[in-house]
């Protein structure tokens, strides 16, 4: 049997439940402050779900939900204006109250960074997020933990 070597880890859903509590607020948040009245509720959020990535979600949430919806502008301007509010208030969302990583998480990171094992993040969040949520959740020095973050920001496709 193969010995094993590394772990590597998605984050939203696997190292904390960040989505309801966390991304669908800060989304919300940033639709208020854009001067729109979109509300992404526990449910509607759950059907956006099945998107993959912030900025394809709210292409897709204009698409399905608001198709008469014009975008004050060039459309990929405007969603990636939204995205980047969207990121702030998950950053601040992070420090206060913040949210716990899932139970066993931390004690497997350490276990694991303690006995040797090569740690890495695949994950289709911002970096931004990932740091907010290690440093504030984990350690200051989390992000270190880790020999690669591999983030949907930092990758071309």
């Amino acid at each position: 049997m193969a010995e094993l070597k590394a772990l590597i880890f998605d984050v939203d859903g696997t190292l904390a439940d960040t989505e309801r509590d966390g991304h669908r607020v800060a989304f919300n948040q940033a639709f208020a402050d854009a001067g729109l009245d979109w509300d992404w509720t526990v449910d509607i959020y759950g059907q956006l779900l099945t998107v993959t990535g912030g900025k394809e979600r709210i292409k897709y949430y204009l698409k399905h939900f608001m198709p008469d919806f014009s975008p004050p502008g060039e459309l990929d301007s405007f969603v990636a204006d939204l995205h980047a509010s969207k990121t702030e208030h998950y950053k601040s969302l992070m420090v206060d109250p913040g949210l716990p990583l899932r139970p066993g998480v931390e004690r497997l990171l350490r276990e694991a960074r303690d006995a040797g094992m090569r740690l890495a993040i695949a994950t289709t969040t911002t970096l931004a997020n990932v740091t907010a949520l290690l440093t504030n959740s984990l350690a200051e020095d989390a992000e270190d933990w880790f020999e690669v973050v591999a983030a949907g920001d930092i990758v071309p496709a």
